[in-house]
């Protein structure tokens, strides 16, 4: 409630982008480099680190998520982080553009075009991340 108060005080402008599939696409790329460790991909469980946290991050791809607040809201606790919690501030990580794009995208994580779930999707090992194979010559 405390933060809810704050927020609301902080009179944060409306998103000055649409809610659109450029900018889902987008803020999916950013999510998902930034945001998914701690709170999920659609259909993923928690990950272990997530599941240490407390208190635990919001999977905010699962049950209604944060589609029920103004992206405005969300754009100040991407933002500004939430104190007391694993939640850190991304103003010096992320542009505003980005942080909007973020903030669009979960405000709107009920309804958004299939190409942009396929984004959303957990990366598979490739060969490129996977750990080397020894050889059968180096195997003793």
């Amino acid at each position: 409630m405390a933060l809810d108060a704050h927020i609301e005080k902080q009179h944060i402008p409306p998103s000055p982008l649409t809610a659109d599939e450029p900018n889902f696409l987008a803020g999916a790329g950013v999510y998902k480099q930034h945001c998914a460790v701690c709170h999920g991909l659609p259909g993923q469980t928690p990950v272990d680190y997530a599941t240490t946290m407390f208190p635990k991050p919001p999977q905010l791809f699962r049950g209604k998520g944060v589609t029920d607040d103004p992206a405005s809201e969300t754009y100040w606790k991407a933002a500004n982080g939430i104190r007391l919690s694993g939640m850190p501030s991304f103003k010096t990580k992320l542009n505003d553009t980005q942080l909007w794009q973020v903030s669009e995208l979960l405000a709107h994580a009920n309804e958004i075009p299939e190409g942009v779930k396929t984004v959303l999707v957990p990366d598979s090992l490739t060969s490129a991340s996977a750990p080397p194979t020894p050889s059968k010559s180096s195997r003793k």
